[in-house]
């Protein structure tokens, strides 16, 4: 099994900058793929980032120029900074860790208002 841990979320204004952290733990050596989603009220969980063990990333076009995932291998720790924030950021943001199983961790908000 894998856990996963978000922090760094909060409230922002509008230009500002956040980074987010998540820490994983337990079989590592089955994750293929990690990824950033979020989840706006009334609003289906979208993918906002991903990073593949090989790599490559994906982002939501929403994000493209603003968004940055990254991974720190000895820290076992998934990072998504974002830049330019902006209202309709505001969010839940969830990591993913996909591999032999499928995980989540439990959320961590983002709200960026005046």
């Amino acid at each position: 099994q894998v856990q996963l841990a978000e922090s760094g979320g909060g409230l922002v204004q509008p230009g500002g900058s956040l980074r987010l952290s998540c820490a994983a733990s337990g079989s590592m050596f089955s994750i293929v793929a990690m990824g950033w989603y979020r989840q706006a009220p009334g609003k289906q969980r979208e993918l906002v980032a991903s990073l593949t063990s090989g790599g490559s990333t994906q982002y939501a076009d929403s994000v493209k120029g603003r968004f940055t995932i990254s991974r720190d291998n000895a820290k076992n720790t998934v990072y998504l900074q974002m830049n330019s924030l902006k209202p309709e950021d505001t969010a839940v943001y969830y990591c993913r860790s996909l591999g032999e199983g499928d995980y989540w961790g439990q959320g961590t908000q983002v709200t960026v208002s005046s």
